[in-house]
């Protein structure tokens, strides 16, 4: 038992803490219970590790430490310590990410170090709904994406990601992990379009994580052409549907607060502000 206050590197026998500490916040932590759920605290399995903040021998803050770094719960002393370690290690993430307060703290700490960064987007609306929308119906031609339709969905995704992040996922491993990921959400019938009469995308979406309290809308996009058609508000409806009928009762997604546009199609659907995201991208 930790009696101190300080901070480690979390083992699987602690998988029971660190998911206490994530079902405290069950909507902004879905990406890493999800993880978490699946994979348990071993660094090989998890993907990164899972560093553990403890005050007087109470775990009461996580900080994922993988492809991304996320503060979990985090206090502003374990802010503090997970700063401390991420400075010893060096940086190995792509991203900083998680609820804006404690990203800030954490970001302003390690930016003398490892910035500068490429991007930072410190207000990313956080929206939540458990509910299907009174006045958008679900566009009906919006299903679930067929395993041999990953090469039809995969430009989409590429172009998603390369309009949303800057850069391109197909840099670095030629995309192979990026590839692996998108057949992932094909496979488990988590990603969604809805194609035109040539078998091209017009609009899709993933469910991108999930557990059984709640889920995340990733990857929202339309095709150029069919933008400002009123395509996108039907479109998130019918994976709205799909989210809320098969994976969770609640629904959540993030976006930059700059993309008008796309705020306004996720209130016609029914989202409400219920927090805010902060993003560091290298």
């Amino acid at each position: 038992m930790l009696t101190q206050t300080t901070s480690r590197v979390l083992e699987p026998s602690d998988l029971d803490a660190a998911l206490a500490v994530l079902d405290r916040e069950p909507v902004a932590n879905t990406f890493v219970t999800a993880r978490v759920q699946i994979a348990g605290l071993d660094p090989w399995r998890l993907g990164g590790e899972m560093w553990g903040w403890y005050e007087g021998g109470v775990l009461t803050s996580l900080c994922y430490a993988g492809a991304n770094l996320v503060p979990i719960c985090a206090t502003p002393r374990a802010v503090r310590a997970f700063a401390d370690r991420a400075r010893r290690a060096g940086r190995r993430c792509s991203s900083i990410v998680g609820p804006a307060g404690p990203t800030a703290d954490l970001w302003r700490l390690l930016e003398p170090q490892w910035g500068p960064a490429r991007d930072v987007r410190t207000h990313q609306p956080l929206m939540v709904t458990d509910r299907m929308p009174d006045t958008t119906a679900p566009d009906p031609y919006v299903r679930r994406v067929r395993k041999d339709e990953l090469e039809t969905i995969m430009p989409a995704c590429v172009a998603m990601f390369t309009e949303e992040v800057g850069v391109s996922p197909l840099a670095g491993d030629g995309g192979l992990l990026y590839q692996a990921r998108v057949a992932e959400l094909v496979g488990a019938g988590r990603s969604f379009a809805r194609f035109d009469a040539d078998g091209k995308v017009v609009f899709k979406a993933e469910i991108g994580a999930a557990t059984d309290r709640a889920c995340q809308i990733q990857g929202v996009w339309v095709a150029p052409e069919h933008r400002g058609r009123g395509v996108a508000a039907p479109g998130m409806a019918a994976v709205l549907r799909y989210a809320l009928t098969d994976v969770a009762p609640v629904a959540s997604l993030y976006v930059n607060d700059f993309n008008t546009p796309a705020r306004r199609t996720y209130e016609r659907v029914g989202f409400q502000e219920a927090g805010a995201f902060m993003s560091v991208l290298f």
